[in-house]
C-alpha cells in the first residue's frame, strides 16, 4: 500500500520517541493496519478489557496471541501499566490502548502514564504509547508529552494515484480523463484502504471499473451514513419547479449548480467551491423545501443534521459526534448538508451551566469548519427567527449568501395554488378561479395555501362531487386563520430586521 502523509507523520513521531501519540479516529481497523504498516519489525502490543495484553503481530486460530508473562495476570489497565513500566516489560515496544478517553478521568492512571513519560524522556524506557479514540480528552498533566494526530482525507491527486495504481496492478488498462475525474470526485472523503476495497469489490462482481462504479461508491457512502446514526439521509423528490416564487433564491442556486456539477473544471478556472446558504424567515414559506430542491438540482445526496442527536452524556462526546457528522458529510460529498432551525440548534450559547458550555463549544467547532472547509459539502441552514442567532454566524465568510423569505405575494400565491392543484387534481385546474383564490389569501403562507387546497379537495370528495370547484377551496380559506393573522407583530419585526441587516429577499416581487 502506498504511504501517505498520515503514515509519514506517524512513523516520524514513533522514530522521535514521542511518549504518547493520540490518534483521533472512529475507524480502529484502518488505524490498526496503518500502525502495523509503519512499525516494521517493532513489536506491537495492545491492551483491551476483553483479552488483556495481546501481541498484534502474532495470530493463532484467528485471534491475537496473548502475552504469556507476568503481565498476563495484570487484569486492569492501571496494573498493566504499573507492572510493564516497573519491570521494563514495555521496553522496545509500541503499546496500543483504544478508547482511552473512558480511562483518563482516573487521576491514578494519569499519574502512572506521566511517570512512564518521564522515563521515556530520560531514556530509561524505549517505548511509545498510541491512544486510539474518537473522543479527545487530554489531561493537563500529559499535554507536554503528547501529540494529536488525525488522518487527512486524500486530495484529488492522491486519489487519482490510488486508482491508477489499482488499474495497473490488475491489468485493467486506464480510464479516459473525463470519467477518471468523475470517479475521483466520487471517492473524495474516503481513505486509501476504502477506495481500494470498493474498486476490488467492483472488479470482483463485474470485472471492470467504469461509470457504474460511481453508483457503487455512492451506495457504500450511504451505508456509512446509516450505520453511524448521527446524520439522516433524506430522500429527495421535490425540485425547484415545486416551489412557487422565491425566484431570486432559485436563480442563485442555479448558478451554484453550474459550479457543483463540474467542480474540477470550476477549480481549474479559479472558482472556489460554494460553502452554502442561510435561508431565514417566516415558517411555512418554503425554506425546508428549498433544502430538498437544492439537492435535486445539484444531483447530490441530502443529509440532515439534527443537533439533538449529537448531544452525549459524557464529557467530550457531543463534540466527537459533531466531528464524526462532519467527517461523514465530507466522506459522502458532494452533498447538501441541511441544518434545520439553526437558532434552536445553538440555543443557550454564552449561558451558564454544563449544557450551555457544550453548546458553545459545538457552535465554535461548527463555525471553524464553515470558515475553513474545502470539501464539496454545501450547507443549507434554515432559521425561523434570525434574531436568536449569534452574530458570529451571519458574518461574511460563513455562508456565501443569506436570504430571507417573506409571505408570498400575489403572483407567488398564484404559482403555489397551481402547483398544489396540478399535483392533486390537474383536470380541475382550468375550471378553477385561481385569481379569486389568490385575492382571498393575502397574508397566507405557502403551507397555509397547501392546507386549504387539501381541505377543499377532501371536502369535495366527502360530498361525492365529481370535481373540485372554487367554492370548495374558498370554504376552506374562510375556515383557516392565515399565518399573518396569527403572527402579525412577529412577522413585521422579522421583516424589519432582515432589511436592516441587508439580507437578500428570496422573492423577486417586493
Amino acid at each position: 500500500m502506498r504511504e501517505n502523509r498520515f503514515d509519514v507523520r506517524l512513523r516520524e513521531y514513533i522514530d522521535a520517541q514521542v511518549p504518547i501519540i493520540y490518534i483521533d479516529s472512529f475507524d480502529d481497523n484502518k488505524i490498526d493496519e496503518l500502525i502495523l504498516q509503519v512499525t516494521g519489525s517493532r513489536r506491537v502490543w495492545e491492551w483491551n478489557e476483553m483479552d488483556g495484553c495481546v501481541d498484534r503481530k502474532k495470530v493463532e486460530n484467528g485471534k491475537y496471541t496473548s502475552i504469556h508473562s507476568s503481565l498476563d495476570t495484570e487484569k486492569t489497565l492501571q496494573e498493566w501499566i504499573r507492572y510493564g513500566v516497573r519491570e521494563e516489560e514495555f521496553d522496545r515496544k509500541i503499546l496500543i490502548i483504544k478508547d482511552i478517553h473512558t480511562y483518563l478521568e482516573d487521576p491514578k492512571l494519569v499519574a502512572l502514564l506521566k511517570n512512564a513519560c518521564l522515563r521515556i524522556e530520560a531514556g530509561a524506557l524505549e517505548t511509545t504509547f498510541i491512544f486510539i479514540s474518537p473522543i479527545v480528552r487530554v489531561p493537563k498533566e500529559l499535554e507536554k508529552y503528547m501529540v494529536l494526530l488525525r488522518e487527512d482525507f486524500l486530495n484529488e491527486e492522491e486519489i487519482r494515484k490510488v486508482i491508477s495504481d489499482f488499474m495497473s496492478e490488475n491489468d485493467l488498462g486506464s480510464l479516459y480523463e473525463g470519467l477518471l475525474d468523475e470517479i475521483v470526485v466520487a471517492f473524495k472523503g474516503l481513505s486509501e484502504l476504502e477506495i481500494e476495497t470498493i474498486l476490488a469489490l467492483d472488479v470482483s462482481s463485474r470485472g471492470k471499473v467504469d461509470r457504474e462504479t460511481i453508483q457503487l461508491i455512492v451506495e457504500q457512502k450511504q451505508q456509512m451514513i446509516r450505520k453511524a446514526g448521527i446524520l439522516e439521509m433524506i430522500p429527495v423528490s421535490e425540485g425547484l419547479e415545486d416551489i412557487g416564487g422565491l425566484d431570486n433564491l432559485k436563480e442563485w442556486l442555479e448558478k451554484k449548480a453550474v459550479i457543483l456539477k463540474d467542480m474540477t473544471k470550476a477549480k481549474k478556472y479559479g472558482v472556489e467551491l460554494p460553502k452554502g446558504v442561510l435561508i431565514a424567515g417566516i415558517p411555512g414559506c418554503g425554506k425546508s423545501l428549498n433544502a430538498k430542491a437544492s439537492a435535486k438540482l445539484f444531483e447530490v445526496p441530502l443529509l440532515k443534521l439534527d443537533m439533538g442527536r449529537l448531544m452525549g452524556k459524557y464529557v467530550g462526546e457531543s463534540e466527537a459526534n459533531l466531528r464524526q457528522a462532519i467527517s461523514l458529510a465530507e466522506a459522502i460529498s458532494p452533498c447538501v448538508l441541511w441544518v434545520d432551525e439553526l437558532e434552536k440548534a445553538f440555543a443557550g450559547i454564552g449561558g451558564n451551566g454544563g449544557g450551555a458550555e457544550v453548546t458553545t463549544r459545538l457552535f465554535g467547532q461548527f463555525l471553524t469548519w464553515m470558515q475553513e472547509k474545502k470539501s464539496a459539502v454545501f450547507v443549507v441552514a434554515t432559521a425561523n427567527d434570525i434574531m436568536k442567532l449569534p452574530p458570529e454566524l451571519v458574518r461574511k465568510g460563513r455562508f456565501d449568501e443569506i436570504f430571507y423569505v417573506k409571505l408570498p405575494q400575489k403572483e407567488e400565491r398564484k404559482k403555489i395554488f397551481e402547483i398544489h392543484i396540478r399535483k392533486r387534481r390537474p383536470k380541475d385546474l382550468q375550471d378553477l378561479d385561481i385569481e379569486k383564490l389568490v385575492e382571498k389569501t393575502n397574508g397566507y403562507s405557502g403551507a397555509d395555501i397547501e392546507g386549504v387546497v387539501k381541505d377543499g379537495i377532501e371536502s369535495a370528495y366527502v360530498k361525492g362531487k365529481p370535481c373540485v370547484d372554487t367554492s370548495d377551496i374558498l370554504t376552506a380559506v374562510s375556515e383557516t386563520h392565515s399565518l399573518n393573522e396569527v403572527m402579525r407583530e412577529d412577522i413585521e419585526k422579522l421583516e424589519k430586521e432582515y432589511k436592516e441587516r441587508k439580507f437578500k429577499c428570496a422573492s423577486r416581487i417586493r
